[in-house]
């Protein structure tokens, strides 16, 4: 499979490399429109010519849509965690496995957002978090028991044994609701006089 991403690569190359090259003599004017128009006739003449560009063209036609297959396949793949069962292959959506742990901000109270990100690859399945955390929080702590129940979870019900990579980034911590009634509630309430309570001898 390494050799024909391989060869896709060098293909598409060359291609966009004849393109350019085309352009920059066009561009430089170092063929003439006669020239031009006498490559034409004889391509236009000649039976061989004619055939030798018709199949060229199909076979770029052809070549394009198989690395484009290739390339679109292999991203579906890379979206989907599949696996063998007695009954047959089974393919779960990552999307599943990112809705399956965006149920932790409801398990986890320090936890006021969380939005995960799953990917696939040889080295097992990687998450990373992007959390939003309450004020009273204690991060480390929190962060090792995050990922500690996003790693139990994703090995009790998709039964996986590969390695789960867990990665998170606080990417802020919000106040907590309590101290923002609080301060809703100190401003509504007029301000103190200082010695208001003493009166004149």
């Amino acid at each position: 499979m390494r050799f024909f991403s391989v060869l896709g690569v060098l293909f598409y190359a060359a291609v966009i490399t004849v393109i350019g090259i085309t352009l920059i003599v066009f561009s430089l004017n170092l063929l003439l429109p006669q020239d031009i128009n006498n490559l034409l006739v004889l391509a236009k003449e000649s039976h061989q010519s004619r055939v030798i560009i018709g199949f060229s063209g199909l076979i770029l036609i052809l070549i394009s849509f198989s690395f484009a297959q290739a390339i679109l396949g292999k991203f579906q793949r890379e979206r989907t965690i599949a696996f063998a069962t007695a009954g047959g292959q089974v393919t779960i959506s990552l999307a599943a496995v990112e809705d399956l742990i965006r149920r932790l901000a409801v398990i986890i109270p320090e936890i006021k957002d969380l939005k995960p990100d799953v990917v696939a690859s040889k080295k097992g399945i990687i998450v990373d978090m992007r959390v939003v955390l309450r004020s009273e929080a204690n991060i480390p702590e929190l962060t090792a028991r995050l990922q500690e129940t996003a790693r139990s979870k994703i090995q009790e019900v998709l039964g996986l044994e590969e390695q789960i990579i867990i990665r998170i980034h606080v990417a802020k911590i919000a106040q907590d609701d309590k101290d923002k009634r609080r301060k809703e509630l100190d401003k509504d309430q007029p301000p103190t006089i200082p010695f208001g309570g003493y009166g004149r001898i």
